[in-house]
């Protein structure tokens, strides 16, 4: 039986190459935008977006952190430099004091709005302008398949 080639194939190579791209440079590419436009790091504009979208706006620093693709330290120091700038205060969890409980602020809110138009229509420029309805649908199902094997992967499955 024939073994598989440890190479990726001509069709394979040129989508990975692509892929790396959109990996590497696109949150590069929304980090300078939001740099100059707002002060704040794509990765600090994704935080501020799932505690806006959080019950209450408010979640557990643990699953925010795991819903932003970050680590727990990394979290906190984030939630450190918010709260100086009174974007969040943190308690602890009333259900599980092992837990601390991040809550966006009125000021926290106020930024990610003021943020969100520019950022917003950097993103529609850089990944959906270039898309056709079917296409986003197509790339939508595509990149389902491919995150929900990479998180199985990082959870140990």
């Amino acid at each position: 039986m024939d073994q598989p080639s440890p190479w990726l194939d001509d069709d394979q190579q040129a989508l990975w190459q692509d892929l790396l791209t959109v990996v590497i440079a696109l949150p590069a590419a929304l980090d300078r935008q939001l740099q100059r436009d707002a002060g704040i790091s794509n990765f600090e504009y994704g935080v501020l977006a799932r505690l806006s979208m959080a019950d209450d706006v408010t979640i557990r620093l643990s699953d925010l952190a795991r819903g932003s693709d970050s680590t727990l330290p990394r979290m906190s120091k984030t939630m450190d430099r918010f709260e100086a700038r009174e974007w969040v205060v943190r308690r602890p969890d009333p259900a599980n004091g092992r837990y601390t409980l991040a809550t966006l602020t009125e000021a926290g809110q106020q930024k990610l709005v003021e943020s969100a138009p520019e950022h917003v229509a950097q993103v529609r420029r850089l990944v959906f302008d270039p898309l056709s309805a079917a296409q986003r649908r197509q790339l939508g199902v595509a990149l389902s398949r491919v995150a929900a094997t990479v998180r199985g992967e990082l959870e140990g499955g």
